[in-house]
């Protein structure tokens, strides 16, 4: 339709919508180039040069660089080779900044120190590997030692977060959290302990189940009643806890006696830490498990319906 006509800077302006700044800067960089010039020396460019730029501008948008623009304008790259180029480094950028998101949110709730807010960054940042690391480090610490090996690797595949390759704000919310509860040293000592009580109370030839049993027993006498509103001192109370220390007797092979409640009072307050149910209810988010059942209001009306009974 144009035929030989020729268009200067200011008529691709004008037809390509761009400021003669912008086509004279595109031009110096040879995305554009002039096909002659007129007698006074300025720039003429062919027809098909519309068309290129409104390539150059649909690109510029899409945040491409001029390196990666020249070489397509030039066909040096195809625009599919181009788009899963950038779409996956659209992905990488759109990554860091949900990261970005999730730590400054979470810090907006809870006003953490120069020194914590730093803390949240790198455990939301941490690479798959180091994720690993972090918490191989925390099972180690819980774990180590003179345990049985079927029931070691049993709890400590019940205890590690797999955090997908894509996960949810929720799931990185629910990471950095679990990795700052798996490097507080309390807590540390507080799972240990547990986790030596249950297996010094393994026989030797005996099964190795991934959670303790004893507080699965406590879990299923003990729960109907705390969600039927009984009260740890009310007399319907001694049935349960009567039930509750022949099952654990039985599941042990000891004596009934005082010696087994004492036992049991000290197993019980030794697993009676919020932060257990925490661990586990943030471990379920990440896992994409099912939600657990918080089991600290369980075992503490088991503690304070044992007290009672033992200054009986």
């Amino acid at each position: 339709m144009d035929g030989g006509i020729l268009y200067s800077i200011g008529e691709l302006a004008r037809r390509t919508g761009l400021t003669v700044k912008t086509i004279r800067f595109y031009s110096d960089r040879g995305i554009v180039e002039p096909v002659g010039r007129t007698q006074a020396g300025y720039r003429l460019y062919a027809p098909d040069t519309v068309a290129r730029l409104a390539l150059v501008r649909t690109l510029r948008e899409l945040g491409l660089g001029l390196p990666m623009i020249r070489q397509v304008v030039d066909q040096e790259l195809t625009l599919s080779e181009v788009a899963a180029e950038h779409a996956a480094a659209l992905d990488a950028q759109i990554s860091i900044l949900r990261l970005r998101r999730v730590v400054l949110t979470a810090a907006a709730k809870r006003e953490p120190t120069p020194e914590e807010m730093e803390l949240m960054h790198q455990l939301a940042t941490l690479s798959q590997a180091e994720r690993r690391g972090l918490i191989d480090d925390f099972l180690n610490s819980v774990f180590e030692g003179p345990h049985r090996g079927s029931y070691h690797a049993a709890a400590r595949r019940s205890m590690t977060p797999e955090l997908p390759d894509s996960p949810t704000d929720e799931q990185i919310r629910a990471w950095v959290e679990l990795a700052e509860l798996s490097l507080d040293p309390d807590f540390r000592a507080s799972v240990r302990r547990l986790a030596e009580d249950h297996a010094a109370a393994l026989p030797d030839d005996a099964p190795t189940p991934p959670r303790p049993d004893m507080i699965a027993i406590v879990r299923d006498l003990a729960g109907p009643a705390v969600a039927r509103g009984i009260s740890p001192d009310s007399p319907q109370a001694g049935p349960v806890v009567a039930a509750l220390t022949a099952h654990c007797a039985i599941a042990h092979g000891r004596p009934d006696d005082a010696e087994l409640h004492r036992w049991l009072l000290h197993r019980l307050k030794a697993a009676s830490d919020p932060r257990r149910d925490q661990y586990f209810r943030l471990l379920a988010l990440i896992n994409g498990w099912p939600t657990p059942e918080r089991l600290t209001p369980v075992i503490d009306w088991s503690v304070t319906a044992l007290r009672i009974r033992a200054a009986q």
